[in-house]
């Protein structure tokens, strides 16, 4: 029998980690008389297609979601019919699936709408998906938590990705018993089978440069580190075939374009994508051809995954172009990009588990350093037999800087908006509003509350009233407020 206690499964991009990660987590929920499987989720891109995999396989009613998006059903006054609904809240159900900020915030919560759950964790399989993209700042915080819940809690956590983060001295930091262990073999990355792209690095291309030849693909992906640069970029292709994918849009916008760049390469149509980094960790796609801008040595790989994704052409011909793009890298990348060079002037092969260990390890623990890996000084706050909930709280916030919302009201969101602005909030409104909401940086919300695009409702919430600034392709200007740094 399997022991409980604390796993990572690193598996190559289109391995199958999803359905592997869940198979061995009922097993092992089975074997251990454990009373829930919890899969914890980064991104509400990949939620949603991860729980419409699992409603597949075990049915939609056994598949209780907790993330700002979902929708359960409601009568006309409101009220929920849907018992997912009481058991999402609760996370009273046998799969949960759930973010990262809702799981860690809610840890380190304060509000009885945060904590009521939190029994419910105990005794649990943790499935954290796509586990490099834990929060640098917040890494120790998060790496302490889940040693608890496994040596405290009765909780068996499995750290999944293709691209491993090195995070055993962390947990030695925390752990009474420092025990990581692999359930994939070390190995597979190797085997050919997962070989299926071939890198290129091409030097510095200008958006010009890098235009032209994005228009001479007839499928092809493009990554960049801005929401800037993706609209700026886009903006230089021909629109037919051409889709641009960033945080700009709202979610239920980025979910129909993301179900016609499926279509389009489905049907072996011309389709050129421009996007940020959320395409990249777990998003279901496969492209011939993939161009991304140098970035953390991660991000560059999930990205490869994009290529080439089914394994159903040749290597040689799947082309993954790593570029430099002619604007500065954005500062909250930079240590990422230099662990990334000084990791690729050691070792050649970026696929190689080897490298992906160096590049954490000198990305962690030489650039960044422990204090980096707290930046809000969480740790330091907690005593053995006292934690300050209410401080703890109020700077345990994993996503920070686009805390503002505008909410768009179009594709059936006006009567919502409206409700908004002349109701005020409830919390089954902000829910329901979810799949319209762009998140900006306070000056930008300044900018477009004061000149009168958007019609403030709270401190940070607004409606946009003046639709000119939405475009059907690239979402939200930046314009208004400034431009925006590194957001997805």
């Amino acid at each position: 029998m399997i022991l409980a206690g604390l796993y990572t499964l690193t598996v190559p991009t289109g391995g199958g980690k999803t359905v592997a990660s869940m198979a061995f987590a009922l097993n092992h929920a089975k074997n251990h008389g454990m009373g829930r499987i919890i899969y914890i989720i980064p991104y509400t891109s990949i939620i949603e297609q991860t729980h419409a995999v699992f409603s597949e396989i075990f049915g939609e009613e056994n598949v209780v979601a907790h993330y700002a998006d979902v929708q359960y059903k409601t009568e006309e006054d409101g009220a929920y019919t849907d018992r997912r609904r009481l058991a999402a809240e609760n996370w009273d159900a046998p799969i949960i699936l759930t973010t990262s900020v809702q799981f860690f915030e809610s840890l380190y919560a304060n509000r009885p709408s945060r904590c009521r759950k939190l029994h419910n964790i105990a005794g649990s399989v943790l499935i954290f998906d796509e586990a490099q993209m834990l929060p640098v700042p917040y890494l120790r915080p998060c790496v302490s938590a889940i040693a608890q819940l496994v040596d405290r809690y009765g909780c068996t956590a499995v750290l999944c990705t293709a691209t491993q983060p090195s995070l055993n001295p962390l947990f030695d930091a925390c752990r009474r018993e420092n025990t990581l262990r692999e359930i994939c073999p070390w190995d597979l990355a190797e085997d050919p089978v997962f070989r299926r792209v071939t890198f290129a690095r091409e030097g510095t291309l200008n958006n010009a440069r890098l235009a032209d030849r994005l228009g001479a693909e007839k499928q092809v992906l493009c990554v960049v580190n801005s929401r800037r640069q993706a609209q700026e970029l886009y903006a230089l292709l021909e629109e037919e075939g051409s889709y641009h994918l960033s945080t700009t849009m709202y979610p239920l916008h980025r979910r129909r374009v993301l179900g016609e760049i499926r279509g389009r390469l489905r049907e072996g149509q011309p389709c050129r994508v421009v996007s940020t980094s959320l395409v990249e960790a777990g998003v279901d796609v496969d492209f011939p051809t993939v161009y991304k801008a140098l970035a953390g040595l991660d991000s560059m790989l999930q990205a490869a995954g994009r290529c080439n994704r089914e394994g159903r052409r040749p290597a040689k011909d799947s082309i993954v172009h790593l570029f430099k793009s002619e604007a500065w890298a954005p500062e909250v990348i930079r240590q990422n990009v230099a662990a990334a060079e000084g990791t690729l002037r050691t070792f050649e092969d970026l696929l190689s588990p080897r490298t992906v260990e160096a590049y954490f390890q000198l990305l962690y623990y030489t650039l960044k350093g422990p204090a980096a890996l707290d930046a809000k000084g969480i740790l330091a706050e907690i005593q053995d037999s006292f934690m300050p909930f209410a401080s703890v709280a109020s700077r345990f916030r994993l996503i920070e800087g686009a805390d503002h919302f505008i909410y768009i009201p179009l594709e059936g969101g006006e009567a919502l908006a409206e409700e908004l602005k002349y109701a005020g909030v409830s919390r089954g409104l902000m829910r329901r509003l979810g799949p319209y909401a762009v998140g900006v940086y306070p000056r930008q919300f300044q900018a477009l509350t004061e000149c009168g695009a958007a019609q403030r409702v709270t401190e940070n919430t607004a409606v946009l009233c003046d639709l000119a600034q939405y475009s059907k392709t690239t979402g939200l200007s930046l314009e208004a407020g400034g431009g925006l740094g590194y957001i997805i």
